[in-house]
């Protein structure tokens, strides 16, 4: 039972890391598994049997939410971007009482405040940085792309683990969002078709900036481990700051033009929805 309720976590933070604005980082210190996954990571090499019965649920789940997901969750931002986002904002909200209870205890002081307002604020403005339009950039599959998509893959993963950071919005802002989700989606819909080449296309885009991706989860992971152990009360701060910002940076980049009552009351119903099950799924 603990597994299926992993792999449900799993496909919540899959589903986060391609939404622009919203991080799957903020989602995993939500449901209680911040730390777990980031320590397991880190001793992947050291405890490798360990570790790998731990993450392979997530990894199953941000799999199956990825590509399983994606086009379903598409279209409902672009339907229903209102009541869609508040599920998220829900999701958020729910764990901010696990978020509370660890802090409980930890030094902060001055610097804690600090590290909170910077926080807050790194989110909100690179959401206000973020909202204008970018042009996609243009793919050509040679050795200079695919070194560029090595970096953009590192420059994601950074973003996906540091909470409130969204390593979509960061892969929208370089232009290069489109692309890698479109080879998503792309390389499903060449499988299901069994259209060879153009999953080797497809391929060809997402092994580098896969291996970015590894990468740059195995890099910050240590960095975060590492200022947890040392600094835990200012951490701990900054990671409040990342994910109290999150709403506010995804409330920012909605459009409220027609607006019904009747958009507003299922709005409130999803954002319940996300604060159950981010509360349900932090407690087991």
């Amino acid at each position: 039972m603990k597994a299926f309720f992993d792999i449900l976590r799993g496909v919540v933070i899959g589903l986060a890391n391609i939404i622009p604005g919203v991080s799957g980082g903020t989602m995993m210190v939500s449901m209680g598994i911040y730390d777990t996954i980031i320590g397991c990571i880190n001793s992947l090499f050291k405890d490798f049997k360990r570790c790998i019965k731990t993450l392979w649920p997530y990894a199953l789940g941000m799999v199956l939410g990825i590509l399983g997901l994606a086009k379903l969750i598409t279209f409902l931002l672009g339907t229903y971007p209102l009541p869609t986002n508040m599920a998220f904002i829900g999701l958020i909200l729910g764990g901010l009482p696990m978020i509370i209870k660890k802090m409980k205890g930890e030094k902060k002081g001055i610097a804690g405040m600090i590290a909170f307002v910077l926080a807050f604020a790194l989110v909100v403005g690179l959401k206000i940085v973020g909202g204008g339009n970018t042009a996609d950039a243009t793919i050509a599959l040679n050795i200079g792309q695919i070194l560029i998509l090595f970096v953009m893959g590192v420059i994601a993963a950074a973003t996906m683990v540091i909470p409130g950071v969204s390593g979509s919005m960061m892969l929208m802002l370089l232009g290069y969002y489109n692309p890698v989700v479109g080879s998503v989606s792309g390389l499903v819909d060449a499988l299901l078709s069994s259209n060879v080449g153009a999953a080797l296309t497809c391929c060809g885009v997402l092994i580098p900036f896969g291996i970015g991706v590894i990468v740059g989860i195995f890099a910050v992971a240590k960095l975060i481990e590492v200022l947890l152990r040392r600094f835990p009360g200012p951490t701990y701060c900054a990671i409040m700051g990342l994910v109290t910002a999150s709403p506010v940076a995804i409330l920012m980049g909605l459009s409220y033009a027609g607006i019904t009552a009747m958009t507003i009351v299922i709005s409130v119903v999803t954002l319940a929805l996300g604060c159950v099950v981010a509360y349900k799924l932090g407690g087991e």
